[in-house]
C-alpha cells in the first residue's frame, strides 16, 4: 500500500466533477447547477487532507463544518450519489491514484462512506453533526458506523479517533 504522502499527492489530482463532466450528465447537472467553479479543486483538497496530506481544505475552507454545510438542503438522491461515486472512481484512474488493491479498496470505501453521509445530511429536515474534526480516511474506514450522528448519545464521546479502539473492542 502506498504511503500517506503518495496517496495525498495522487488524491489532490482527483477532480471528479469537472464542469464538463457534471454539466453533461442529466442526473448530476441539476445538483451542480450554480456550484462554485472551484468545487472539483475543493474535493481534491478534502481528499488530500483525509488521506494524510496537509490540512489545506481546513485552512482555506473551514474543515468539516464547511463540508457538511455545503450539502445541507441539497436533497441528494441515491441515484445521484451512485453516479458521482462512479465519476470519482473514473477520476481516480485518470489522476493516477495508486491502483494496488489495498489502496483502491480503502479509497472506494471512504468515498462510499462519505457520499452516504452527504446523502443523509442533504435531506430535508436533516440535523447533522456540524462540528467535528476532518475524519482521516483510516478513522472513517475503521469506524464509519460510529461517526457522530450515527451513534447513540452515550457513545458520541467514543467516536473520537483516540478512543475508537474502545468502541470497536469486543470486550
Amino acid at each position: 500500500m502506498p504511503s500517506a504522502s503518495a496517496a495525498w499527492r495522487a488524491a489532490k489530482g482527483v477532480q471528479p466533477d469537472s464542469p464538463s463532466a457534471v454539466r453533461a450528465d442529466d442526473l448530476l447537472a441539476p445538483l451542480f447547477a450554480g456550484m462554485d467553479a472551484e468545487h472539483a479543486r475543493y474535493v481534491a483538497r478534502w481528499l488530500a487532507e483525509v488521506f494524510g496530506g496537509p490540512a489545506t481544505y481546513t485552512a482555506e475552507r473551514g474543515g468539516y463544518a464547511t463540508m457538511v454545510g455545503r450539502h445541507i438542503g441539497r436533497g441528494i438522491s441515491e441515484a445521484q450519489r451512485r453516479r458521482w461515486v462512479n465519476l470519482m472512481m473514473d477520476a481516480a484512474d485518470e489522476a493516477g491514484l495508486p491502483d494496488d488493491p489495498e489502496f483502491r479498496a480503502a479509497f472506494a470505501s471512504y468515498i462510499e462512506w462519505g457520499t452516504r453521509l452527504a446523502v443523509r445530511n442533504s435531506q430535508p429536515g436533516a440535523d447533522p453533526v456540524r462540528h467535528a474534526p476532518v475524519p482521516p480516511a483510516a478513522f472513517a474506514l475503521a469506524s464509519a458506523w460510529n461517526w457522530p450522528g450515527n451513534l447513540p448519545p452515550d457513545l458520541v464521546e467514543a467516536s473520537r479517533p483516540d478512543t475508537v479502539a474502545l468502541v470497536l473492542s469486543p470486550t
